[in-house]
């Protein structure tokens, strides 16, 4: 319970310094959905670049993206690395999507949000990290994000054991989660992620982090 009401506290300071984020970037639920593949082990800025190349080919949707031939579009999401691998994933989330609920997003996330977490699990390339940004940010069920920035931000803390793994973090955070009222939990999951990644990207770094500077600074341990 101690960890929990840090968790809760660390949000309301770092909503202070950075405001709310209106995060995940992407126009479109289904284009959420593809830069949650294209940024495994790749920086924002090379997703979009192979998305602005999926753009201008006219193909950022669901059935002409799986029409074109695998080495196609290998080629147009080369900036994301890892293209041949990322294009045999996008591929395979796409005949899920298409030929199993008829191209539509809605029905790939109708359902418990546990059923439909199984569901993009059990298709080849997407971990939880990838499946619980998908839920998170374009299907709208409540399913917390946990990246590299929050092991490390939680590690520092002491919120978790620097070898937990990645449901011993997300129960954590989705405990945390459980005060606001059901209708506003969605945003708060999706900010409190959001957020994470800006103290993340700002001041705990892998090297060299600010603490000083960081306002999670008064939730270090003595």
């Amino acid at each position: 319970m101690r960890h929990v009401r840090a968790l809760r506290r660390a949000y309301d300071l770092m909503r202070a310094r950075f405001g709310h984020q209106h995060w995940w970037p992407g126009e479109t639920p289904f284009e959420i959905c593809v830069g949650a593949i294209l940024t495994q082990n790749t920086a924002w800025s090379n997703v979009e670049r192979a998305i602005s190349n999926l753009k201008a080919a006219q193909v950022l949707e669901p059935t002409g993206l799986f029409a074109l031939p695998e080495s196609r579009l290998a080629e147009l999401i080369r900036p994301a690395g890892y293209f041949n691998v990322k294009a045999r994933r996008l591929r395979a989330f796409l005949r899920v999507l298409v030929e199993e609920c008829r191209s539509d997003l809605r029905e790939l996330f109708a359902g418990d949000t546990r059923i439909v977490r199984e569901r993009l699990l059990s298709i080849n390339g997407i971990g939880p990290e990838t499946a619980d940004s998908m839920l998170l940010y374009a299907g709208g069920h409540r399913s917390f994000v946990v990246d590299a920035y929050t092991k490390r931000i939680f590690g520092r803390h002491g919120w978790s054991a620097s070898d937990a793994d990645y449901h011993a973090v997300k129960l954590l955070c989705e405990q945390a989660l459980r005060q606001r009222p059901a209708e506003a939990r969605l945003d708060y999951c999706q900010d409190y992620h959001a957020q994470l990644v800006m103290v993340g990207k700002h001041f705990c770094r892998p090297r060299a982090p600010r603490c000083a500077e960081c306002p999670l600074q008064a939730l270090l341990p003595n």
